[in-house]
């Protein structure tokens, strides 16, 4: 037991330790505006269905970590661990100009085990937003050619602790204490490439996160035959404000002949550790799902966040809220087969659509996809308690449009995880 318990610890200061570091895992000109990309708190077997979680709580008899509704969290009666990571291949273009890049990183740890036979506790650290973008606009100012730079990298992680309660057989309720942590380093820069006396200006700007936030869910059930049950849920995370240290600089810089940039020449502004904050939405979910124990669910949620008052540095960035819908479902042909291994499998497809929270030009930035997941179990070794999957999902989509000179971008994600459920920290009685 005790070997098990170090062998989690020792994965959490890892992945803990791998996402404090600043690394650039999107490429989308997309993650300028506001935090990012929102990753949303979803692991591979929930993104496998469209994003469908607010109203998902056990599907199989298998116990998932859901941490989108920790009122699902009450509904898990072993140990469960799961860790992942997730790789994704994008495509931009806009006009006649296209740009291909991929990426890669850790996406997940998370782990849950039953506190008592109404409820559980789950605790974990997973992406909370990314950014990543590097881009040139030229445009004619009177008769001079100007190119603005735009750079961008880092993101947000969410380290979480979470617990769901069970009361009477139908109602779940649970809670997330969550911890958002990171940087958000942006860099914007003006130069006149046709000007061989110019002098370049440059913005540099780095937030430095770390702050209290909190989510809650409840769950229902009603049971609509001997066999089949349907759970309605609701989910939200409040609009709180999280900590920000902020760094500024505005510099001036020249290039040499060679195109590299130079040390600057003289700074104009300075800010160091400059103490301020940052507003997270408010946001609320709704769900709904249908399954027959042991052999399938369809389910459909609808979601909608506040960014219109979200701000850094108490300055609104501009954004408006958004809205978005998924739908989606599983299906386990036999999941107690014996002759066939297919059979076992979960089989997961799902689809979504959202009103991101940005617009530009007048036109609202959309986004749309399709995913594929499996479920594939692994056998249990020399006829132990443990029960392991690997759960793997694709991710199809299109965010953005070629009109009015805007980028349209094309994703191919992909998502591994592997989940174990065991009965660890069971008390026995010998009579």
């Amino acid at each position: 037991m005790y070997k098990k318990i170090n062998y989690i610890t020792a994965i959490l200061v890892l992945v803990c330790g791998l996402g404090a570091q600043a690394q650039v895992t999107t490429s989308s000109p997309y993650s300028r505006y506001g935090l990012g990309n929102i990753k949303g708190s979803l692991l591979p077997q929930l993104r496998a269905m469209g994003g469908i979680s607010t109203a998902v709580n056990k599907v199989s008899g298998f116990n998932y970590i859901n941490m989108q509704n920790p009122a699902s969290y009450a509904g898990i009666t072993l140990t469960t661990i799961d860790i992942g990571m997730s790789a994704g291949l994008t495509n931009l273009q806009r006009n006649s100009l296209s740009e291909n890049s991929f990426n890669a990183t850790f996406s997940h740890l998370a782990f849950a085990a039953p506190v008592t036979r109404r409820s559980a506790l789950s605790f974990g650290i997973l992406p909370y937003s990314d950014l990543g973008y590097s881009y040139r606009n030229t445009v004619k100012i009177d008769t001079s050619t100007v190119d603005q730079l735009y750079q961008g990298e880092g993101g947000l992680s969410k380290a979480y602790l979470g617990y769901g309660y069970r009361f009477g057989d139908h109602l779940r309720i649970g809670a997330n204490l969550e911890y958002i942590f990171g940087n958000l380093q942006t860099t914007r820069a003006t130069e006149y490439p046709e000007d061989a006396t110019a002098v370049f200006a440059k913005l540099q700007n780095k937030n430095s996160v770390g702050g209290l936030n909190y989510s809650y869910g409840l769950q229902y059930d009603f049971n609509i035959g001997k066999k089949t049950l349907m759970t309605i849920g609701y989910s939200g995370s409040s609009s709180g404000k999280v900590h920000s240290s902020q760094t500024f600089y505005a510099t001036r810089y020249l290039r040499d002949a060679s195109g590299n940039e130079l040390t600057a020449i003289d700074t104009l502004s300075a800010v160091d550790n400059g103490r301020s904050n940052l507003t997270l939405p408010l946001s609320h979910n709704f769900g709904i799902s249908i399954q027959q124990n042991d052999k399938w669910m369809i389910g459909a949620d609808f979601r909608m966040g506040k960014w219109s008052a979200t701000s850094i540095n108490n300055v609104n960035q501009g954004l408006q809220d958004s809205w978005g819908a998924s739908i989606g479902g599983q299906w386990t042909p036999d999941a107690f087969s014996y002759n066939s291994y297919m059979k076992r499998v979960d089989y997961r497809l799902g689809f979504n659509y959202d009103k991101t929270y940005i617009q530009i030009n007048n036109q609202d930035i959309k986004q749309m996809g399709a995913s594929l997941g499996f479920g594939f179990p692994l056998p249990t070794a020399n006829g132990g308690t443990a029960f392991y999957k690997i759960n793997f999902t694709t991710e199809v989509g299109q965010r953005g449009t070629l009109n009015n000179n805007l980028v349209k971008e094309q994703y191919i994600n992909f998502h591994l995880g592997f989940t174990l459920n065991d009965t660890w920290f069971r008390r026995y009685r010998v009579d």
